[in-house]
């Protein structure tokens, strides 16, 4: 069945006198929500690994504090292990810096896939529901049409 819907999709195409030799709005939209979905999540882990790196501050200056021979238990892949403060307090400081490069490397990737995102935009000429000024008076034309909001004279896309 799936040979049969792609092969009624590329039809539409090839009746409009093949001039439209480029992805369709469907794909165009769909490949747009798949890397602005990519730039959330990436978004998202590195907030959670703020807080991570927040944790382990607050661990970090609560055991600087405590006698190194006093007993500590850290979480080890789900096992509760018995150790001094000494031993655990450098594997923090360890891990602490891990995830701040961690955070930096996805710091660098979500701006490399903002760009995209914004290049990706220009070329296709998309624009978000909402967004700009002029997009107030097309919208409620576009609203009866659907999704896509093909004007009279453009190839624009619009996203909800």
């Amino acid at each position: 069945m799936a040979a049969n819907s792609s092969s009624t999709v590329s039809k539409p195409s090839n009746s409009t006198g093949g001039k439209q030799s480029g992805p369709s709005a469907e794909q165009v939209v769909a490949a747009f929500q798949r890397m602005r979905t990519e730039q959330r999540s990436m978004a998202s882990k590195a907030a959670e690994l703020e807080m991570e790196i927040n944790e382990h501050s607050l661990v970090i200056e609560t055991l600087k504090d405590v006698d190194p021979t006093r007993k500590c238990f850290r979480l080890v892949g789900g096992v509760l292990v018995e150790r001094t403060v000494k031993e655990v307090l450098p594997a923090l400081e360890s891990n602490k810096e891990q995830i701040s490069k961690i955070v930096e490397s996805l710091n660098t990737q979500m701006q490399s896939k903002g760009r995209e995102l914004t290049e990706y935009r220009e070329k296709y000429n998309i624009r978000l529901v909402g967004e700009g000024e002029e997009g107030q008076g097309k919208s409620a034309a576009s609203s009866n049409g659907g999704e896509g909001s093909a004007s009279k004279g453009g190839a624009g896309v619009l996203v909800s």
